[in-house]
């Protein structure tokens, strides 16, 4: 019949990629832009290309298969990939949506050619996770913990040049220059790239798993030292010729040099690995294809079955496409509220004066409204600073910010950290829990007390926040929320329970006024 056609079976096989790539069609978008977009992530477009080459010069090894007993399993992983995209949809995190897109594409190459050819083409459709972005609370904790530990290791090699330096934060002050290690320094630009790298080097590497495994492991700690190291050449080179040596060409070439030194540093790992196992291999044969994978490729003749399964994989898909469709018109329910504008100035016997964020801290944080009011008690002269950041909707990258990952990188340490609870203070019918930290900076000491008013629900940890974030936007269909935070001085003869009075009974004061401007659970549009 005309349908067994190699031809029409292909033909069919590259409609049922269309329809897979329109089902998530916005999430490959927001990918594709965040490759072009987000340093960290431009060598995204490679993984694709590298995958398929992969797959290219094993042809010979796969086969179409006929019976439907060997695609079942294929079926049950493109509907895990389904579902997973499903709720990814529903709660507009593009992270899940992405990973499903990779594990439906893995269930339709299983159909394809079973569960031999998922043997075959198991790294190259691993290996395309990599292509992925981390979501954005992920990348800004994990960038904000790389920036202190390179600050730290980059000033102790500046140190070991027997130069005098001081470490405040993210700060490193050198007497007449002062060098910031913003984000862009963390470090990540070259772990996203060289962590790829390595997982090829590993896959490639003719050794024992645990070779394999530490090669690539070994390329975080490769890139933390080898920034640490970049960081601390800079310094030096600050404290002899002048901050023009931290800036323009001079510094994004010490970038590309440090991420070459990464790959070099990686090859004399696998070539001390190789000589552990008593082999003598020279540095351009560590990582060599093998022989067996493409030494047949010239004798290929891949028969194109025609398997009858086609046709619900083909229903599947179409219906997937419809449903995407519908989601993709879900809008969040934004609901009514005060601005903080008119948040009052006068809280008992405080007295309040606003104050405001700069355009690079707003571009950065992308919140919908903010309060930062400044109380005194004239009284005592006591002081609290109130801040509250509050997002209409937390999606596609755009989330509430820790304060815990964000009070070391100004150079506040935390010497204290835990949870509070106040079973007599209530916000939205649920009792208040909090977190306590107290922070030093040099002779300065502040207590901080903060929390996520998320849809009703006071919540102290931020994962659980993004736990939350999921649940409620697949049941209540909202995702908006804020961050409160309170911080007063605590002066250096000053007991730390009298900074805790002090803003324990601000908070009771303050509670009652918080739903007007902060939606809990109940609150509609």
């Amino acid at each position: 019949m005309p349908l067994k056609k190699p031809t029409t079976i292909l033909a069919i096989w590259t409609f049922l990629l269309l329809l897979l790539g329109f089902t998530f069609k916005s999430s490959l978008e927001m990918m594709v832009s965040t490759w072009i977009n987000v340093e960290e992530y431009g060598h995204g477009f490679f993984i694709p290309a590298i995958s398929i080459y992969f797959l290219w010069i094993r042809r010979h090894e796969l086969k179409f298969v006929e019976q439907f007993k060997d695609v079942w399993p294929g079926f049950v992983i493109v509907i895990i990939g389904l579902i997973l995209g499903f709720l990814g949809g529903l709660a507009t995190l593009k992270t899940v949506e992405q990973y499903a897109f990779i594990v439906t594409l893995t269930g339709l190459f299983t159909i394809a050619f079973g569960l031999q050819g998922l043997r075959v083409g198991a790294i190259p459709l691993l290996f395309l996770l990599f292509m992925v972005p981390f979501p954005s609370f992920i990348l800004n904790n994990l960038s904000a913990k790389l920036q202190l530990i390179s600050s730290w290791l980059g000033v102790e090699f500046i140190r070991a040049c027997d130069i005098m330096v001081y470490l405040e934060g993210n700060v490193i002050d050198l007497g007449v220059y002062k060098l910031q290690v913003v984000e862009a320094c963390s470090g990540l630009r070259y772990l996203f790239p060289l962590a790829s790298l390595s997982f090829l080097c590993a896959y490639l590497f003719k050794g024992p798993f645990w070779q394999k495994a530490l090669i690539f492991l070994s390329s975080a700690p490769l890139t933390i030292f080898m920034n640490s190291f970049r960081i601390g050449v800079i310094g030096v080179m600050v404290d002899n010729w002048g901050t023009e040596m931290a800036e323009g060409f001079l510094h994004d070439f010490e970038g590309w040099v440090v991420f070459l030194l990464c790959m070099a540093l990686l090859f004399v790992e696998m070539w001390l690995f190789s000589r552990l196992s008593g082999k003598k291999v020279a540095f351009n044969e560590l990582v060599l294809i093998p022989n067996e994978w493409s030494g047949n490729a010239k004798q290929l003749n891949l028969e194109v079955k025609f398997n009858k399964s086609i046709f619900l994989l083909l229903a599947l898909l179409i219906g997937s496409a419809i449903g995407s469709g519908f989601i993709q018109e879900r809008e969040d329910i934004i609901p009514a509220r005060k601005a903080f504008l008119n948040f009052p100035l006068q809280i008992d016997k405080w007295e309040g004066r606003n104050d405001y964020l700069s355009q690079k801290y707003l571009d950065e944080l992308r919140l919908t409204d903010y309060a930062i009011i400044n109380y005194v008690q004239p009284e005592s002269a006591s002081t609290i600073n109130f801040y509250s950041a509050y997002y209409e909707a937390q999606r596609r990258g755009v989330a509430v910010h820790s304060p815990k990952g964000c009070m070391p990188g100004d150079g506040w340490q935390i010497t204290q950290f835990g949870q509070l609870n106040f079973p007599d203070i209530i916000i939205d019918g649920n009792e208040l829990e909090l977190n306590r930290a107290v922070i030093q900076k040099g002779e300065s000491k502040q207590l901080v007390y903060y929390w996520f008013q998320q849809r009703g629900r006071t919540i102290t940890n931020e994962y659980l926040v993004k736990w939350y974030l999921f649940y409620d936007a697949l049941t209540m269909n909202r995702t908006d929320g804020a961050l409160i935070r309170l911080v007063t001085s605590v002066g250096q003869t000053e007991d730390l329970e009298k900074a805790d009075q002090r803003l324990q009974a601000f908070i009771k004061e303050l509670a009652p006024k918080l739903p007007a401007y902060i939606p809990g659970k109940l609150a509609v549009k």
